[in-house]
């Protein structure tokens, strides 16, 4: 593999792609670090030490790299635009004209990116506005800070703060279509994973300080059990052979191919667990902003109380019951509007292709649809169970809330990993080099 990398940086396009792409990440962890203007540094870094927020919070503020905790320019992270993206997905299968546009290609696809890039903004808005009202409130780090986060909350100052969050994810969003379209792998993704690895760190030091040396050594050899474990599930998939028949067109015969439709048993991505955390923490923002509180504190009494007893940290069975059932629902929820059976078997049909021992058409759907909800199932439960894992850990381990190397950390860097390395072997193969895999 240090053969392949070496190659990688004497081929001079790829090295300026990868060299772009590092980069635009500098910029993007620069923005990081920004911390929005009002905001007091001081009582921040004092209400992080007393700080025990939830398991929620904890992963939505993984998702941000981190940022969310010092209300950075970029504290939004990409969350927005992930969300804006999946909810015009979701609408293209009930609303006629965004599913037509769909249907047209790249210019469709443009227009739906520029839908997506405007409820991105409106999200933004609205989230930056939540997370400024628990940072006036002094409640954004799950407890009750000694100084106000934000020391002069006129008017000016609350809306400059949106404003400039809500810009910085546009911003995020230009930085990421840049990584897409002139450096190396996906740039949503890449960035995602630059936010998680950057954390890494400092909760692995974390572990070891509180915990000593033995809750370490066991926390680094299930990361790596768990890597492995990723690595084999991300590539496992059910391939269904393709047949093509023998046409004449002209004086040229066509087809007589055999090829594959595969089926990764994960066929949903990291996306449900972004869905099902993102569902999660929105009762836990709902009882902070509008709850019974006494002294600034919710009360353990009515429903805002039972949602921060039951909703808000990961050990509580409430919430590992609530999160493995969003799982499970929202990855077949996924999968169903993300690959469409009926279309796949009349494309077949109108290329000439078909399964073997299952007649074209209605049969061939029925056949996919089948399959595809046998490995569904086994995708949900792999999904669920990886992303539980962080919760086992801490009860066995009596490990913090913000433990590191969960399932949903590992799920996405290995995800993103692999992808970009298959990019680059895929570049480096058009060049008659070996690649990274062998």
């Amino acid at each position: 593999m240090l053969t392949a990398f070496i190659r990688v940086f004497r081929t001079p396009d790829l090295r300026k792609k990868v060299l772009f792409t590092i980069f635009i990440l500098a910029v993007f962890r620069l923005g990081q670090q920004l911390p929005t203007p009002g905001v007091s540094q001081s009582a921040l870094t004092a209400c992080a030490n007393l700080s025990k927020s939830s398991g929620v919070f904890q992963l939505i503020n993984l998702f941000s790299g981190d940022s969310i905790t010092r209300l950075a320019v970029f504290a939004l992270g990409i969350m927005p635009y992930i969300i804006a993206t999946t909810i015009i997905q979701l609408l293209a299968t009930v609303i006629p004209r965004l599913e037509t546009l769909r249907q047209e290609g790249q210019t469709g696809q443009a227009k739906m990116t520029q839908y997506s890039r405007y409820l991105t903004i409106g999200l933004a808005i609205l989230q930056s506005t939540g997370i400024i009202a628990l940072a006036r409130s002094g409640e954004l780090l799950g407890t009750t800070c000694p100084k106000p986060l934000i020391p002069n909350p006129s008017i000016f100052t609350i809306s400059t703060m949106v404003v400039i969050m809500t810009a910085g994810t546009a911003v995020i969003m230009w930085l990421g279509e840049l990584v897409t379209d002139r450096g190396i792998g996906n740039g949503m993704s890449v960035m995602i994973f630059t936010q998680i690895i950057a954390v890494v760190p400092s909760q692995l030091l974390d572990v070891y300080r509180d915990k000593g040396g033995a809750t370490f050594t066991i926390v680094m050899i299930m990361a790596v059990a768990l890597v492995a474990f990723i690595a084999l599930m991300e590539q496992a998939q059910r391939r269904i052979p393709i047949q093509y028949a023998k046409r004449m067109v002209g004086r040229r015969m066509y087809g007589g191919t055999s090829t594959y439709i595969p089926l990764k048993i994960n066929q949903a991505g990291v996306m449900p667990v972004i869905f099902a955390s993102s569902l999660l923490y929105i009762p836990q923002l709902v009882a902070q902003l509008f709850g019974t509180k006494v002294d600034g504190t919710l009360t353990d009494t009515g429903w805002s109380g039972w949602v921060n007893t039951n909703l808000v940290f990961g050990d509580k069975p409430a919430y590992a019951i609530s999160y493995f059932v969003l799982l499970i629902f929202f990855t077949y929820f996924y999968v169903s509007i993300t690959f469409n059976p009926t279309e796949v078997a009349d494309n077949m049909k109108r290329s000439g292709g078909f399964i073997p021992g299952i007649r074209p058409g209605g049969p061939t759907a029925g056949y996919l649809s089948h399959v595809l909800s046998r490995l569904t199932a086994a995708g949900s439960l792999y999904l669920a169970c990886i992303a539980l894992i962080p919760l086992v850990a801490v009860g066995l381990l009596d490990a913090n809330q913000q433990f590191p190397l969960g399932g949903t950390s590992i799920l996405i860097m290995v995800g993103v990993g692999l992808d970009t390395v298959k990019q680059l072997e895929s570049q480096l193969q058009q060049r008659n080099y070996e690649g990274f895999l062998r």
